[in-house]
């Protein structure tokens, strides 16, 4: 099957669902506002298939991109990144780096593990979701500061909330691979989505957007 005509949204629905890593609740993001729904990839993890569905993905994702420009590393931040990054650079052949929320103070000192970045090298920045992209700064800032030029980032899911558009306006490259309407339009399609859950999504993001 070709790559045009893999439906990338149905696949990560359906391994969201199976896996568990889609919750429906009430949660207060870091952000502090409440969201009708969660997406935790580290239950990926408890799913072997739906782990390696979802690191193949991302994986073709980033090999276009690499084939387009040139990439020497790929990096991430702790933690749900970092508990699958390792595969995908894996699958590419590529060094990867975890960037850590907080500088370590014993031991191997600083903020990143698993190697170092050069002057001048290019990276290909991996995370889980997009929010408002302030985390995707916290972990850009560390690589920039040593020389490192973030060249895309690349996440599984737009929340839809302006993160994208806001680290657009800021001049990084950033790539979705889908977003959560896609992900909500094919739960309710493959009836693994009650309409009243579908419908509280849709009109959360859609209060977020005003």
């Amino acid at each position: 099957m070709s790559e045009e005509c893999v439906d990338k949204a149905f696949i990560i629905a359906e391994s969201l669902i199976r896996s568990g890593a889609l919750k429906l609740g009430n949660f207060i993001l870091k952000s502090g506002i409440i969201s009708p729904y969660y997406i935790d990839l580290t239950w990926l993890l408890s799913s072997p298939n739906d782990f390696e569905r979802i690191a193949y993905l991302v994986a073709e994702e980033m090999s276009q991109i690499i084939s387009e420009r040139k990439i020497d590393k790929l990096a991430t931040i702790e933690l749900k990144g970092a508990l699958i990054l390792p595969r995908i650079a894996s699958i590419l052949k590529l060094p990867c780096v975890i960037v850590r929320k907080e500088t370590k103070t014993y031991g191997l000192i600083g903020r990143i593990v698993g190697g170092e970045i050069k002057s001048g090298e290019r990276i290909l920045f991996f995370d889980d979701v997009i929010t408002d992209g302030t985390s995707k700064l916290e972990g850009i800032k560390p690589i920039e500061e040593m020389g490192g030029i973030i060249d895309t980032i690349v996440v599984v899911v737009d929340r839809e909330q302006g993160g994208k558009e806001n680290l657009e306006s800021m001049g990084y490259r950033v790539k979705a691979i889908t977003s959560i309407s896609e992900i909500v339009n094919r739960l309710l399609n493959m009836g693994a989505m009650g309409r009243e859950d579908a419908e509280r999504i849709m009109n959360y993001i859609k209060a977020g957007s005003r």
